[in-house]
């Protein structure tokens, strides 16, 4: 049950104002006319709000993409064999192994049991019910085809959750070598080269440039590494707080797509993700002005939404789709021509999905690509560095050892 707060006027055109307790706001509506009123507003109190938000255990649910999966698919399954909805919530929320996707499931079951349609109960779990997932359900529950559109969402969210651990695999080498390779050069600069100063100093002999530079590096360093790692950490915080803010936002989004070499492959990713995602709402029977917002909301890139919000303009103007994607740099002329057919054929989402499955093979052979490139170019750098260190610390050494022999 929600509290809600209501303003209502009585039979003698007095003005009520008070709570009421009811599963939501229509049954809250339709108790306060029962008593003869005249309702002017009715809203869930803060607590209530708050709770919604919340959920279980004072903080919103959260799960991993991959146990949604799961459960999308199982609940299809369930559904389709023709369960209740319920009892399948029933049965998921006991078998559910994580704690986030059980508190969610256990709060979908309350409000499930006390009236409140699914699509409206999993709005109340936005970590774990993004919108497109609540508007999928949403045209399930319209359509009566809920276990199809549900095994729909499923294999959509498997092909996403695929793309994205394949880049993120991609990703773990080089920042691992990364890592490594800033451990390493820090390690000889703080702890290995500076115990050479005393036998420099000993041989009574010019050094040379690259072994000055470093030797002058390694002092720096040992004396004011606090001031060096705080410098550095303090950049790295001061960057991603800038970049939280909106006009941050606004240039990371901006800039990315323009980087050299990541530049392109972050591009096909937001392009195979805005197809795929737009292919799904549209076969699932989603609006297509609700389908435009929500392929904006996820597009993960301001500049890809804000093609999409204004491509929603222009079609409630009456106008095609394709003409506003036409003018926006980001999508590329292949994309937009596809689309056109599409609205001229009737066939939007068949063509969006062939173009999500071509970009998606574009990523997998671009990230391949970049695994193989990256590789030979940190361990380029990596012998660079290293080999830089080891060659200034012996130099001198070597050069001493010459003249020795020389003058034997």
């Amino acid at each position: 049950m929600t509290t809600f707060k209501y303003a209502a006027k009585g039979p003698g055109g007095k003005t009520v104002e008070g709570t009421i307790n009811a599963n939501d706001k229509n049954e809250a509506v339709a108790e306060l006319r029962k008593q003869n009123l005249t309702v002017m507003q009715v809203e869930e109190t803060a607590a209530a709000r708050k709770t919604a938000s919340t959920g279980f255990l004072g903080k919103q649910p959260r799960c991993k993409k991959a146990d949604l999966v799961i459960f999308t698919r199982q609940l299809s399954t369930m559904v389709g064999a023709g369960l209740a909805l319920l009892e399948s919530l029933e049965v998921l929320a006991d078998q559910a192994e994580s704690p986030g996707l059980r508190a969610a499931i256990l709060q979908l079951v309350a409000d499930v049991r006390g009236g409140t349609d699914l699509s409206v109960a999993m709005e109340k779990c936005p970590k774990v019910f993004d919108p497109l997932y609540v508007s999928m359900v949403r045209a399930g529950e319209v359509s009566g085809q809920m276990d199809i559109i549900l095994e729909r969402l499923a294999d959509y969210q498997e092909s996403s959750e695929n793309l994205r651990r394949e880049i993120k695999a991609a990703m773990t080498y080089p920042v691992i070598s990364m890592v490594l390779v800033t451990a390493i050069t820090a390690f000889l600069m703080l702890g290995v080269v500076p115990g050479f100063r005393a036998v420099f100093d000993s041989l009574d002999t010019e050094l040379p440039w690259i072994t000055a530079f470093t030797l002058e590096t390694a002092e720096f360093l040992k004396s004011h590494w606090i001031l060096c790692f705080g410098g550095a950490f303090g950049a790295i915080f001061g960057a991603l707080a800038f970049l939280r803010t909106e006009a941050g936002g606004w240039f990371w989004d901006r800039n990315v797509l323009r980087a050299p070499v990541f530049g392109p492959l972050i591009r096909k990713v937001a392009l195979a993700r805005f197809s795929r995602t737009f292919a799904t709402l549209i076969r699932s029977g989603v609006p297509i002005m609700g389908t435009l917002d929500i392929v904006a909301e996820t597009a993960g890139n301001r500049i890809v939404a804000k093609a999409v919000l204004d491509s929603r303009d222009s079609v409630r103007a009456g106008n095609l789709l394709s003409e506003p994607l036409a003018k926006a740099p980001v999508f590329p002329p292949m994309v937009v021509r596809m689309i056109a057919i599409g609205e001229r054929t009737g066939s939007l989402e068949t063509l969006l999905e062939k173009i999500a499955e071509f970009y998606d093979a574009q990523v997998k052979a671009a990230v391949k690509s970049l695994t193989s490139m990256i590789e030979p170019i940190l361990i380029s750098v990596m012998g660079v560095i290293v080999g830089g260190v080891v060659m200034s610390v012996f130099l001198p050494i070597l050069d001493v050892v010459g003249k020795l022999g020389g003058g034997g």
